[in-house]
């Protein structure tokens, strides 16, 4: 078995921590990459970036942070105003880890090191353990590791956990370091890991079989790719002038609903003799919660093997579209799923087709790819599409999608190939977005990069009638590091008190905030929470008593149901 020390990956993550220029990060993990035998490859890759498994693997370790620090107590001691000091020091939970191992450790690391392969196949038995006791039993292997673990190995296994590693190292500049180590074009690396979904074996192919294993990169069905995204425009005469005018894009309906890749296969050579799977936007396999999804596809679509792409939208009785929230509540559910097909039916629309009967067509132009759609969908529903000759005839479709309960349209080239896991300029959304002055009432300290800011926000409508801030939503977006900092300045200066990371300010500062959707809410008291909140600029002219109401608020909510439907 091959050895390498994990010591020797956490060695790694400090120094690409102390690493800014893309070029030398990629030069660090070629080097490390060298040094690992082929089986140590794809666990090595993986780890490195923070992944145990593929994002298309469904294991998942399953470790709450109380499990993580009930093992770490029982190998620390350390009086309350130390640990204190500790977490106001730390920038993250890894780093929170290894500053209490360091100071207070009853024990060194026992013997023999960890391996990097003794790490992984442990992490494997942790995402395996299930049942009564599991989490006895997870502890009890977090421990075996953590008695071995050096304090900075420790950080990088609390690291891995929990997908933070916060060292600048993106599933993107890894694929660079891999082509630098393999000595192949780092296009090739990034087609390849585009098709099989796995840096891994991107990794361990690049480096034994070099180009021309990764020329056989092509899409397999059952192992889902990351889907394509889009850019966002500003109004329609934005796409029409990126795209070249009338004629050259199709306009989609944007649906308010969970996007899905669909893949199907039937006959003598298919998996079991047929089936559906169902792959979330994150990869994740939802077939179980969606049986009558995969139901439709068996019954409907006219190809044989196909991978489509959808949106899954919940609708009401009359079949108008349903708010988000309770889309949500189906792709949750594992149990009573027959009882919540008939709480929250569901109606699919396809959009796009990358694989029928043994042909990728993730190269071929989006027109061509839709009219191969339209003949492999069968009776299965298609998003509603305009190839529109004019800006206004663009509007006017765009203003009917609005008025269909969706949130918008999406703006496609047609003569652009797919390309997954790519926010390229070839699909644009155009939304239908809502705007409110609103008043800030607390904020959180942030982590990693925001470490030592105020940046998540907690907005408040005032009660028109009481005069009481309610809180309707928090979001950390839409401000930039000189206006994060300028903000903290502003905000601990109102400071009327702190709990833990959230520091309450008396309500004076006012943002308008940008939003899609007013949902019902449990959390808050006000009842409501805005989905997709980001703060556009802060109301200098405006006081808090001239922010929006929860009045204001509560009519535009009920104004959402004249186009959408509403549970019963």
């Amino acid at each position: 078995m091959s050895d390498t020390p994990f010591a020797r990956l956490a060695q790694l993550g400090e120094q690409l921590e102390q690493t800014k220029k893309r070029g030398e990060l990629a030069a660090l993990l070629a080097d490390y990459l060298q040094t690992l035998a082929p089986e140590e490859v794809p666990p090595g890759v993986r780890l490195t970036i923070g992944q145990v498994f593929p994002e298309w693997d469904g294991r998942a370790l399953n470790v709450s942070w109380k499990a993580l620090m009930a093992v770490v107590d029982g190998l620390v001691e350390v009086p309350p105003e130390a640990r204190d000091a500790v977490w106001g020091e730390a920038v993250d939970g890894g780093e929170g880890i290894r500053l209490l191992l360091a100071r207070g450790r009853r024990q060194p690391p026992q013997p023999p090191p960890l391996t990097l392969l003794e790490v992984y196949g442990t992490f494997e038995a942790i995402a395996g353990t299930a049942g009564r006791g599991s989490r006895a039993r997870k502890e009890a292997l977090l421990r075996d590791l953590l008695v071995r673990a050096s304090p900075v190995e420790a950080k990088y296994l609390a690291k891995i956990i929990y997908q933070e590693m916060r060292h600048g190292v993106s599933e993107g500049i890894m694929l660079d370091g891999i082509a630098r180590a393999a000595g192949v074009k780092v296009r090739l690396v990034r087609r390849a890991n585009q098709l099989w979904g796995d840096v891994g074996e991107v990794a361990l192919v690049a480096l034994t079989e070099r180009e021309a294993g990764l020329k056989k990169a092509t899409l397999r069905l059952f192992r889902p790719i990351k889907p394509m995204l889009a850019q966002t425009a500003e109004d329609m005469a934005e796409a029409f002038e990126r795209y070249g005018g009338g004629g050259k894009l199709a306009l989609e309906y944007k649906l308010d609903g969970a996007r899905v890749q669909i893949h199907y296969a039937v006959g003598p050579d298919a998996p079991d003799g047929g089936q559906v799977r169902i792959y979330s936007r994150n990869l994740a396999d939802v077939t179980a919660s969606l049986p009558d999804v995969a139901s439709e596809i068996g019954e409907k679509l006219a190809a044989g093997e196909a991978i489509v792409e959808g949106e899954v939208v919940a609708v009401d009785r009359q079949g108008r579209p349903l708010p988000f929230q309770h889309l949500m509540r189906r792709f949750r559910r594992v149990r009573d799923v027959e009882a919540m097909v008939e709480e929250v039916p569901v109606q699919l629309h396809l959009f796009d087709l990358l694989y029928a009967d043994r042909r990728s067509l993730i190269d071929a132009p989006n027109e061509a790819r839709w009219a191969a759609l339209v003949e492999a969908a069968g009776g299965l529903n298609l998003v509603q599409r305009l190839v529109p000759a004019t800006v206004a005839e663009g509007e006017d479709f765009a203003e009917q999608a609005h008025r269909d309960g969706h949130e918008g349209v999406m703006a496609k080239e047609l003569g652009s190939t797919y390309n997954p896991g790519v926010r390229g300029k070839s699909w644009l959304k155009l939304k239908h977005v809502m705007s409110l002055d609103l008043v800030v009432v607390a904020a959180d300290w942030g982590y990693g990069r925001r470490h030592g800011w105020l940046s998540n926000y907690h907005l408040a409508a005032r009660d028109a009638r009481s005069g009481e801030y309610l809180v309707v939503g928090k979001t950390f977006k839409g401000l930039t590091d000189a206006e994060f900092e300028a903000m903290t300045e502003r905000l601990l200066a109102l400071e009327r008190s702190r709990q833990r990371g959230t520091v309450t300010v008396q309500p004076q500062v006012v943002v308008e905030v940008l939003f899609n959707e007013i949902q019902e809410s449990s959390q808050y008291r006000s009842g409501l929470a805005l989905r997709f909140a980001r703060i556009t600029r802060l109301r200098e002219d405006k006081g808090p008593a001239e922010a929006d109401t929860i009045q204001t608020l509560r009519g535009l909510y009920d104004q959402q149901f004249r186009y959408k439907g509403r549970m019963t």
